[in-house]
């Protein structure tokens, strides 16, 4: 009772509160810029040489105005914003009219939650692992490495993808130079389909894995470091335990906590970056329909996709501090 009381029940109305301001937000910036989303949409039309009576411009500017949820005082669309975001319910995408945006997301999410779930975790997993031998040994290659670390540490995501491509897809050309399934394939689960996704999939997998690594290294090292230190590893050395012993069972255990909390702290960063990678390689995710979105003016799909950006960081955010009694038994009875 002292755990919900004390722990959970504060992050659960942290999680409710980020999340409703990160929301509100997003419903109030293109409210607040000077351009009128409308007016932008009935001066695309003319530009491609379609003529509109006055009348007709009033009956559009009425018809768009509902289906970007636009009418009414702010208060009126504040509250149909959240009715509508309740039910899940964005409008039309008006690049992909009449297809609803909940479908449009729907079809991509996938491609993005199992692209970011992979390669956060190999990240982790490698940076806790290496990062943790590196700081604990300190060898002269263990340094060398280190220094290439550092170098490819302060690289951003879209730097590194194209560096990727150009090598990988241009110059060597191993791998496909963009999209996430070859074109005239079918989706289907049979193994020819599974390898031609996985190998769309390699390149912005291991942009995202480099770039995590790197980052989340160099943090497992200063904190390995530290604990190797403590009273408690230099006893165990005393008591005769080997090194590879005290690394796994008292150096990397007792780093992961702070790893953890890290990254937590890092997951929007991870997740903007999953999207820039996107991008790049025309990756049929979330990222990829966020930028098609932009370049074609659809106001209702960035407002999805933005919506839907803003829930699943912050989910994920609370599932990392949730679990976080799982590898400190302190914070259960505490």
């Amino acid at each position: 009772m002292s755990f919900i009381k004390r722990y959970l029940i504060p992050r659960l109305i942290q999680y409710v509160i980020v999340t409703f301001l990160g929301l509100t937000a997003i419903f109030l910036f293109p409210r607040l810029l000077p351009v009128d989303p409308i007016k932008q949409e009935l001066v695309r039309y003319q530009t491609f040489g379609v003529y509109v009576s006055p009348e007709q411009q009033e009956q559009i500017m009425k018809t768009l105005r509902q289906l970007y949820g636009l009418e009414g005082t702010l208060w009126e669309q504040y509250l149909s914003f959240w009715g509508r975001l309740f039910k899940f319910d964005f409008g039309p995408s008006l690049s992909r009219f009449p297809t609803p945006v909940n479908k449009v997301i729907g079809m991509a999410l996938p491609w993005t939650v199992g692209l970011l779930s992979f390669t956060t975790i190999i990240a982790w997993i490698l940076a806790v692992i290496i990062g943790g031998i590196v700081g604990y040994y300190r060898k002269k290659w263990m340094e060398v490495f280190d220094f290439i670390i550092m170098i490819i540490r302060p690289i951003p995501y879209y730097i590194t993808s194209l560096i990727f491509l150009i090598l990988f897809a241009y110059i060597f050309p191993i791998f496909p130079l963009s999209g996430g399934i070859g074109i005239g394939t079918t989706l289907a689960f049979n193994l020819s389909t599974i390898l031609n996704i996985l190998k769309h999939a390699i390149l912005p997998a291991l942009t995202l894995i480099v770039v995590g690594f790197c980052w989340q290294f160099q943090s497992m090292k200063l904190i390995t470091q530290v604990a190797k230190n403590e009273d408690h590893v230099i006893y165990a050395k005393i008591a005769g335990i080997s090194d590879s012993k005290i690394v796994s069972n008292h150096v990397i255990r007792n780093a992961m906590l702070p790893m953890v909390t890290q990254l937590g702290l890092q997951f929007g960063t991870i997740f903007s970056g999953t999207l820039i990678t996107e991008m790049v390689f025309a990756y049929p995710g979330i990222g990829w329909i966020l930028y098609d979105s932009i370049m074609r003016a659809d106001y209702n799909l960035i407002m999805g996709i933005m919506c839907i950006s803003v829930i699943a960081v912050t989910t994920s955010i609370l599932f990392l501090d949730l679990i976080y009694p799982l590898f400190d038994p302190r914070v259960r009875y505490r």
